[in-house]
């Protein structure tokens, strides 16, 4: 569907929340558009991508991010660490439903503003009057350092992978930190050199990475009890169901949601939609989608995986602690013995490649929308897309070099590299529910529904979404050990590092920022104003005539 050169766009009839319901303003559109580019200029930014992402496409680079299965394995020591197997299962059931309320309550905030931004927008424009600039500079900020955790996460879990499964075939081999480290470095170069390509491209790839992760699923929901060398090859039923192992110093009902980390962690690639909306066609709608199908997916196919590890897992300990250090590595030996596990653990290693480049992706977009608007250091070079790809290539490789730099922390100790795993799914989930608590509590009826809405049920969803977080947010931050058994090797340093990137952030917004930052950025070239008295409306179509005279 086009529309017509020089002409008012109105984002009321186009089912938008924008940011012109604050200034007053409506953006114009000078040449003959689709409708995906008239929803983005009633959203105040000009097209600058390409839109070759379909809801398929756009589903398999959040899918791809999501990966279930080596996000499970990467979280693996985790959750069964911290309350064994019953606890993983139910563990899963409880934390997967709650985060569907997140993820519901999200795609209809997607819906209604598709842009890369994406949380951050909708904070500001959701937030009181007057408070705009704070609130989506706080959402942003958590929403950017949730991203950038990504792949510095992902390819070090990758990286020991990969090292393990050499370890595995080779017992003379002994891994290095610098091993791991440097092989880390070479991951996040391969995928930068894969993920600065045009966004056809990248759609395929993903496409790719979505068929080698459904089938990795499949190969192991099916392989790893056939294939079992235990005896009995199955644990029993009240194991599965009833056999809560607390193995921190918590009691056990803390535990049971400490656990709840690997689920949050590995559920927490759904928004991946919201942040390529710009790059999609039908974006008001392909992309809440893409986001209800990724949480939708990740909660049933993750419990199957799961109820595997549960059933087939015989010796915790081993897993967790394992002489290879890769809880998912010693989980395959330990089932199906040295060369079937190191098969299957070697499809596990590709699956989480894919993942790796879907983290990419979506953290470069997420860097790229709060460069547009001024968000960051160095943003007048983040922002550039390159003339070539159409792609963001700059912020690219911004977040690999980021990635490069957090990196480093395997170094200090393994507590401390696994906090970006703490880091990133609380960042996220802060980010997510920041705009939803502003739309459930101070916006109220003012929030205009996208064509993609939850009708009457949206409050209800939403306060579930925002009790929910409120919740678990607290419970992340714990360590598994207190009194004389915590040190500096055993410490959670979650709150240190979160806390301490978003204090200097807020700090840098009130001594200097605050002066310059307004949100997000209007960047269309033609603006109109109302210019009528204060409680009174002038039709759109009433503004088309002003303009037309103006223009003429």
């Amino acid at each position: 569907m086009s529309f017509n050169a020089n002409h008012i766009v109105d984002e009321g009839a186009l089912h938008l929340t924008s940011v012109f319901s604050k200034t007053g303003d409506h953006a114009v559109l000078d040449h003959v558009g689709d409708q995906d580019e008239e929803v983005l200029v009633a959203l105040g930014y000009k097209q600058e991508f390409k839109r070759d992402f379909s809801l398929l496409s756009t589903f398999s680079v959040s899918f791809s991010v999501l990966g279930l299965l080596p996000s499970i394995a990467s979280t693996l020591g985790y959750n069964l660490a911290y309350s064994g197997p019953a606890g993983s299962v139910w563990g899963w059931v409880v934390a997967g439903i709650l985060i569907q309320f997140v993820a519901l309550s999200m795609a209809e905030l997607c819906s209604s503003m598709p842009t890369a931004g994406g949380l951050y927008y909708a904070s500001a424009v959701l937030a009181p009057q007057g408070w705009g600039p704070l609130c989506s500079w706080i959402t942003g900020w958590s929403n950017f350092l949730g991203q950038v955790t990504g792949p510095c996460s992902v390819n070090y879990v990758l990286s020991s992978m990969i090292l393990t499964a050499v370890e595995i075939a080779n017992s003379d081999y002994t891994a290095k930190i610098y091993h791991v480290y440097l092989l880390f470095l070479a991951l996040l170069i391969v995928e930068g050199l894969l993920t600065m390509n045009s966004t056809k491209f990248i759609g395929y790839l993903n496409k790719v990475g979505t068929v080698v992760n459904m089938a990795v699923i499949i190969f192991f929901v099916i392989w790893l009890p056939v294939g079992s060398i235990n005896q009995p090859k199955f644990n029993s039923n009240d194991y599965v169901w009833t056999g809560i192992v607390n193995g921190t110093e918590w009691p056990s009902g803390f535990a049971f949601m400490m656990g709840f980390l690997s689920v949050i962690w590995t559920m927490a690639g759904y928004d991946a939609p919201f942040h390529l909306s710009e790059e999609c066609s039908n974006a008001n709608i392909a992309s809440p989608r893409a986001i209800v199908m990724t949480a939708q997916l990740g909660l049933y196919l993750g419990w199957a995986i799961i109820l595997v590890i549960a059933y087939t897992v015989k010796n915790i300990p081993d897993v967790v602690d394992g002489q290879y250090g890769q809880p998912m590595g010693s989980l395959c030996l330990q089932v199906l013995g040295p060369k079937a596990g190191l098969a299957l653990f070697s499809l596990n290693i590709i699956a989480q490649f894919f993942v790796g480049i879907g983290c990419t992706v979506a953290s470069s977009r997420v860097t790229f929308a709060y460069s547009r608007d001024g968000a960051l250091p160095g943003s007048r070079w983040l922002k550039k897309v390159n003339r070539v790809t159409r792609t963001p290539v700059n912020a690219v490789w911004f977040v690999l070099a980021f990635g490069a730099i957090l990196g480093l922390l395997m170094f200090a100790s393994p507590i401390a590299i696994g906090a970006v795993f703490s880091i990133g799914a609380i960042a996220q989930y802060i980010a997510f529910i920041f705009p939803v608590a502003l739309k459930l509590f101070v916006v109220g009826d003012r929030f205009r529904p996208g064509p993609w809405n939850l009708g009457r049920f949206s409050k209800p969803i939403g306060a579930v979404a925002v009790a929910w977080v409120a919740l678990i947010v607290p419970v992340l931050c714990f360590p598994a050990v207190k009194g004389s058994d915590l040190n500096r090797l055993t410490m959670n340093y979650t709150c240190l590092i979160y806390g301490g990137v978003m204090s200097l952030s807020l700090l840098w917004y009130a001594v200097d920022a605050r002066r310059w930052f307004k949100g997000p950025k209007i960047n269309v070239q033609h603006l109109i104003h109302k210019g009528v008295p204060e409680g009174q409306d002038m039709k759109v179509d009433q503004q088309e005539e002003m303009f037309k005279e103006k223009s003429g």
